[in-house]
């Protein structure tokens, strides 16, 4: 053991150049705040089953996931104080299977100059010898946003539970002479090797309206220089958040580590929009040559490109788990309750179900699907096969905790005579749902579930599809729809839309839906589109809630097959 400790001490020394600084005593103030005795608010219905979040307080951005030694880590933003954003450290979990989590003390919280101000978010690297380090945004005492490093105390504890900061922190900052917005400089991603040995992370910024990824240079981690070039940039799309930057397999399923690059992966860039609040896409080639990163000819950056979600999801991060050749994708869900609902509810945020990623058949877009791990929560399945759904159609689906379940269903439609003209103006999904949401009734759809609805459906959350037609072909709105989720005048009841790049004449049209209470994420052909509510009803709650499919076309459509599950709930923090 001692020879051990002795090698660690050497390898932070190398890495640091020097001694290596302890986590001063904020870490008493900071110290994770759990109690036998839980409060009101843990009993409430809202509280989500199988979702991550912590006991109480506000929770936002998924930082630093990672696998180590088979365990997997969950760092977030986290405000150990309050229900509001403020205070803001890293907050650590780890599980054996990504759906059960175990809290432990916070990982990096205010303790040096270059972050006393805010522990805001960054990203995990895995550098060579299985030695993890953390790159993450400090505001230093001006206010301004500098980049830290991070690493573990113990390489032997697999729970990683004591973190050490670089007496160097910190290694990236605005100066006049790099003109970089020091209100505008954070979240760096995972790191990667270029094909010169040499590491590469990019970090968010804007210059006036244009978004770009800054991109710093190092060979050992710890001198970083800045490349005189950014990685991209995109004109009118703002402020890049959390940006992140990996390669998928051009085919199959399986993940492929941050550093791998050649003729065999396409590379995709994702940024959240500070002007939006989403999750903006795109997929393209990774140049070596001139290090830079150019989108697949036609991609459109910004409002009206794609994204890893159409409803509440932000300031997302994937990292790849090499235990499962698989990338697996993290993503903040906020609230849609009002601050003052949030402050008297003792929390505020969540996380949504870890999702794998890979790239569609198409190469155009990634597909997304909820773990597998999720599976182990179903219980008392319930089916249903070849049920014609005539026009008005509603029949509730039985047997399951509807508050807390998973369902999958399939769709076929065989007539699309009544379907509707897509209007050339009908260009935003969003848009279309709003005016053409789960009540309108005429042509091939809406048909779909009502999910969180109360016995009487004066409140209810429908997930839908509409069929329409342009030019000979046959177009699939996808909706979320909140209008009528709650009663409550003071929640974001904002409805939400995707297209789905599905022919449904070829094939069914697949919808699963993932309920927990006052969250439902929806996944849309075989997860082409994926839409996330966040609902808070004032009668759908406890044995007042339903589950129903519906039909309020005037073309019939079949149910070709429906599972419904309920899922136990997972111990979470």
């Amino acid at each position: 053991m001692a020879s051990f400790s002795l090698c660690f001490i050497s390898f932070l020394c190398f890495l640091f150049g020097h001694g290596v600084l302890q986590l001063q005593a904020s870490h008493h103030v900071y110290r994770a705040q759990l109690s036998n005795s839980l409060p009101h608010h843990y009993q409430q219905p809202y509280r989500t089953s199988y979702h991550f979040q912590p006991p109480k307080n506000w929770i936002n951005d998924p930082n630093g996931p990672m696998i180590y030694k088979g365990i997997y880590h969950l760092f977030y933003q986290y405000n150990p104080k309050g229900a509001v954003w403020g205070n803001i450290v890293w907050a650590h979990s780890t599980s054996t299977d990504l759906i059960n989590w175990e809290p432990h003390d916070h990982a990096i919280y205010p303790s040096q100059p270059s972050d006393i101000n805010g522990c805001w978010s960054g990203s995990a690297t895995i550098l060579p010898g299985d030695k993890p380090a953390i790159l993450y945004t400090g505001i230093n005492p001006k206010n301004q946003q500098v980049q830290n490093l991070a690493v573990p105390k113990n390489l032997s504890d697999p729970y990683l539970r004591e973190w050490v900061k670089s007496p160097k922190n910190p290694l990236m900052a605005p100066t006049p002479q790099n003109h970089i917005n020091s209100s505008s400089f954070r979240d760096p991603t995972t790191a990667w090797l270029g094909p010169d040995g040499e590491w590469r992370v990019i970090i968010g910024s804007k210059i006036n309206a244009r978004g770009l990824a800054i991109m710093y240079q190092s060979k050992d981690f710890v001198k970083w220089d800045q490349v005189d070039h950014p990685l991209h940039y995109a004109d009118g799309t703002g402020m890049w958040e959390c940006p992140d930057f990996f390669p998928v397999a051009k085919t199959g399923r399986k993940g492929v580590d941050t550093s791998v690059s050649g003729g065999h992966v396409k590379h995709v860039l994702k940024v959240s929009l500070d002007d939006t609040k989403h999750d903006h896409y795109t997929v393209g080639n990774y140049d070596l040559e001139k290090d830079i990163y150019v989108p697949n000819k036609g991609s459109i950056e910004g409002y009206m490109g794609l994204r890893y979600d159409y409803g509440k999801y932000y300031a997302s991060k994937t990292f790849y788990d090499g235990q499962k050749k698989r990338r697996v994708l993290w993503g903040w869900v906020n609230e849609s309750s009002s601050v003052e609902d949030d402050i008297k509810k003792g929390w505020s945020g969540i996380q949504a179900i870890p999702r794998t990623i890979w790239l569609d058949a198409s190469g155009k877009q990634l597909i997304q699907w909820p773990i597998e791990e999720i599976q182990k929560l179903r219980k008392d399945k319930v089916k249903l096969t070849n049920k014609v759904l005539k026009k008005g159609s509603l029949i509730e689906v039985k047997g399951v905790t509807a508050a807390q379940a998973d369902v999958e269903v399939s769709f076929k439609v065989k007539n699309f005579k009544k379907a509707q003209i897509l209007k050339p103006e009908w260009k935003d999904p969003q848009l279309l749902c709003s005016q053409k949401g789960a009540t309108t009734k005429g042509g091939v759809g809406s048909f779909g579930l009502l999910v969180l609805a109360s016995k009487d459906l004066k409140e209810y959350t429908s997930i839908s599809f509409t069929i329409f037609k342009r030019q000979g072909k046959y177009i699939v709105l996808m909706c979320s729809d909140q209008s009528r989720s709650s009663l409550n005048p003071n929640n974001d009841k904002t409805t939400y839309g995707a297209f789905l790049n599905v022919d449904p004449v070829s094939e069914d049209l697949s919808l699963r839906s993932l309920i927990d209470h006052s969250v439902v994420e929806s996944f849309g052909s075989k997860g082409k589109a994926c839409i996330t509510a966040r609902v808070y009803p004032t009668l759908a709650i406890g044995d007042n809630v339903g589950l129903y499919v519906f039909n309020n076309g005037t073309e019939s459509v079949t149910i070709t097959k429906l599972g419904a599950w309920s899922l136990k709930k997972a111990q979470i923090n």
